[in-house]
């Protein structure tokens, strides 16, 4: 999809213009990161990585834009090269480390960073971090609700996973944020999404089930039943609450109906899920799959399955596609190096509680017998301290160095870095601490900084 280079915040091209009449056009580094855990996380999982690349690598201001920009009295000021050279010839030249898309991340780990001329670098911050801290928040959130869905069913006698399709897009915050919270979602674990442009876009598989409004405009409810299984086939879902719920099964039972599902959208979820599998049971459908949704998130999905409710698959909305409980992720972009003299020279920012690193960093994850064991926060230059790198470069000079990844590699990712996490890290309430430390290096040159910077 092609975004607008006007996406982004007026102080960015005042910035681009300030650069160009002070002469900076050297280098500058940026990193992209969460300084804390929202309320009700115990880690993070990123998304949005093939969209912030995408976006990088397509940026232009057009003529039209160019003309607009000449308009805003913010920028009356700016040297006519700023409009006549500089944006016409704007292109992004600069190199790009990222994590890879599904990648689990803790507070001040960089999930991107940017080398790039200053104007570059700069005028890419907004996108950037409404692209990425968007999709890692939901699926962030995804990944509780789908863990929330492998608990043990007592009345099946097995432990099994369920899945958890997403189901959210009329309540998301409009339909761009529909569609990447429908690929977000998926990424960290959903099976499915109701978005069929986020099907048609991303390859991601589609379900979804029946309106109460088609129930409602046939003068009997087997009716309905019937016509839809007769048009879309026996691996068809019925919503069986319009009315009663129990009535309902037991009709599908005398009519000799074999749906692939049934759906319960309200109600005791518990009592009617464990009536409508003995109706079903009774009636020789034991494959026909109970489906329920109706305002879940991942604490009312636990409490289902602590009380053994026979449910084999649930339907997230709105909890899901605007992460209800934590709907927003302060990301921030920090400057943390900029060339001088043809040198890197480390920057860093003292400000109360929102102090930065210097240095362009990497991310090392430590393992103990297949399972994360700690991350280390390093300078980018120094020799690995062991484990696995987390950033790794996927732009250079502008251009991408890998074909785009496919959402399902993307999908896989994800699954193995959680499942690297230690059960404790992963739980939804009462989480240990994921531990991440800094190297003596990085200490060292932090300190440093701070004393090149108070002498000045």
């Amino acid at each position: 999809m092609t975004q607008s280079v006007l996406a982004t915040d007026l102080y960015q091209l005042t910035m681009m213009a300030g650069y160009q009449h002070a002469g900076i056009g050297g280098r500058s580094t940026f990193e992209l990161y969460v300084r804390h855990l929202p309320e009700g996380r115990g880690f993070l999982v990123v998304a949005g990585i093939e969209q912030a690349l995408d976006l990088l690598a397509g940026l232009r201001f057009t003529p039209d834009e160019i003309q607009y920009l000449r308009t805003v009295p913010a920028l009356a000021s700016a040297p006519e090269a700023f409009f006549a050279d500089l944006l016409p010839s704007f292109r992004f030249n600069g190199d790009v480390w990222a994590v890879d898309e599904g990648e689990v991340v803790f507070p001040h780990e960089p999930i991107l960073r940017v080398t790039a001329p200053g104007a570059e670098a700069q005028l890419v911050e907004t996108a950037l971090l409404a692209t990425i801290t968007f999709q890692t928040s939901i699926a962030s959130k995804a990944a509780r609700i789908v863990h929330a869905a492998q608990g043990s069913m007592a009345s099946a006698g097995a432990s099994r996973a369920r899945q958890v399709i997403e189901f959210g897009s009329r309540r998301a915050h409009g339909l761009d944020a529909a569609l990447f919270a429908a690929r977000a979602a998926y990424v960290a674990g959903c099976a499915a999404t109701s978005n069929f442009e986020a099907g048609y876009r991303f390859g991601i598989p589609v379900s979804g089930t029946m309106a109460h409004s088609w129930v409602m405009s046939f003068a009997r409810e087997i009716d309905a039943f019937r016509e839809y299984l007769g048009l879309f086939g026996a691996g068809t879902t019925l919503l069986i609450d319009t009315y009663d719920t129990i009535a309902a099964t037991h009709a599908i039972v005398s009519a000799g109906l074999r749906p692939g599902g049934v759906r319960l959208d309200s109600g005791d979820l518990v009592a009617l899920s464990t009536d409508v599998r003995r109706v079903l049971d009774a009636g020789g459908l034991t494959d026909t799959k109970i489906i329920v949704s109706g305002d879940l998130d991942e604490y009312r999905i636990a409490r289902l399955l602590a009380n053994d409710a026979p449910i084999d698959a649930f339907g997230v909305g709105t909890a899901l596609s605007t992460s209800k409980d934590a709907p927003a992720l302060g990301g921030v972009y920090k400057l943390v190096e900029i060339e001088r003299d043809a040198v890197m020279a480390p920057v860093l920012k003292l400000s109360a509680g929102k102090r930065t690193l210097p240095g362009s960093k990497q991310v090392w994850r430590l393992s103990d017998n297949g399972r994360a064991s700690g991350d280390v926060l390093a300078l980018a230059a120094e020799p690995s301290p062991g484990g696995r790198p987390l950033l790794r470069l996927m732009m250079q000079r502008g251009h991408r160095l890998h074909q785009p990844g496919k959402i399902e590699a993307s999908r896989r990712h994800a699954g193995d870095a959680m499942g690297e996490l230690p059960d404790g890290v992963r739980r939804l309430t009462g989480w240990d601490a994921y531990p991440v430390g800094i190297s003596a290096a990085l200490e060292d040159l932090a300190r440093t900084a701070e004393r090149a910077v108070r002498r000045n």
